[in-house]
């Protein structure tokens, strides 16, 4: 038995999975197709990760959404394979990023991680990356806002959820517009109830890499504040009218575990509500 998880843990952790979503949301002025990535941890899948290159590119989507923890923050450790992989994607595509806890450590915790983030963030921002911390951008064509929001570091508690009022994100990111389609990148997902009540139309996250082993009936296993079997494991998910799509991420970190969970490559195709989705 101990083979055989073994064995699904080595396939699981070098492959991945394209997963489609269809959405309406409100007072998006016309429909587009979103690729959601996350929690890439510096993996490659082939040499450049041109197995996901090409993947997203035989896609064709409209943008690329970033839900953060593309590198993990480990003391001299690597951020090219991230960058590179980024400045790829946006060669050909509008890519828009929001920021994980592993670039919140590696941007605040200067004295043991040096430079790495400062210089993460300008190469990918060098290759027209819009790198959105706590701060929005305004797609006229779609009539969309999209914003990024790095909560702070104590919402990342393990065990006990620390408590947060929709107020916090008005400070941080300021009130949305309701004449606009509202779209948040926030990469942990636990506080989807309140990214609703702020006014997000749809929030893209990451944060918890399918719940490591997921099982039949129960879904993922565990979440990275140590909570059994979360609520937000990965899947699409509602509160009023806010949509949550919950990407699994696509590499690992400390515990290299994926078990009937691999990698994902996460397809949304948007559309106005009252009309069909592409």
């Amino acid at each position: 038995m101990a083979v055989f998880f073994l064995t699904v843990m080595a396939v699981d952790c070098n492959r991945f999975v394209i997963r489609k979503y269809k959405c309406r949301v409100e007072k998006l002025k016309k429909g587009c197709r979103i690729i959601l990535l996350s929690d890439l941890h510096n993996k490659s899948f082939g040499e450049k990760n041109e197995k996901l290159l090409e993947a997203v590119r035989g896609l064709s989507p409209d943008m690329i959404l970033i839900a953060g923890d593309m590198y993990t923050a480990e003391k001299d450790g690597d951020t090219e394979t991230a960058a590179e992989f980024v400045r790829a994607l946006a060669a050909d595509y509008p890519v828009y990023y929001g920021n994980g806890n592993h670039e919140q450590k590696t941007a605040f915790d200067i004295e043991k991680f040096g430079e790495m983030y400062r210089r993460f963030s300008e190469k990918i921002e060098k290759a027209s990356v819009r790198h959105l911390v706590n701060e929005k951008v305004y797609l006229p064509e779609f009539n969309m806002d999209i914003y990024g929001a790095e909560i702070g570091w104590e919402y990342y508690g393990k065990f006990q959820r620390g408590g947060m009022e929709v107020s916090y994100l008005d400070r941080l990111i300021g009130r949305p517009d309701k004449s606009r389609a509202t779209v948040l990148i926030a990469h942990n997902p636990r506080y989807f109830e309140v990214y609703a009540g702020w006014g997000a139309d749809f929030v893209v996250s990451g944060h918890v890499h399918g719940g490591l082993m997921r099982l039949p009936f129960l879904g993922g296993v565990i979440s990275p504040a140590l909570k059994l079997f979360p609520k937000y494991d990965g899947g699409e998910f509602h509160e009023g009218k806010s949509t949550l799509i919950l990407g699994r991420g696509l590499g690992t970190h400390t515990l290299p575990i994926r078990i009937f969970n691999p990698g994902e490559v996460v397809v949304i195709d948007a559309a106005p509500a009252g009309e069909e989705n592409a």
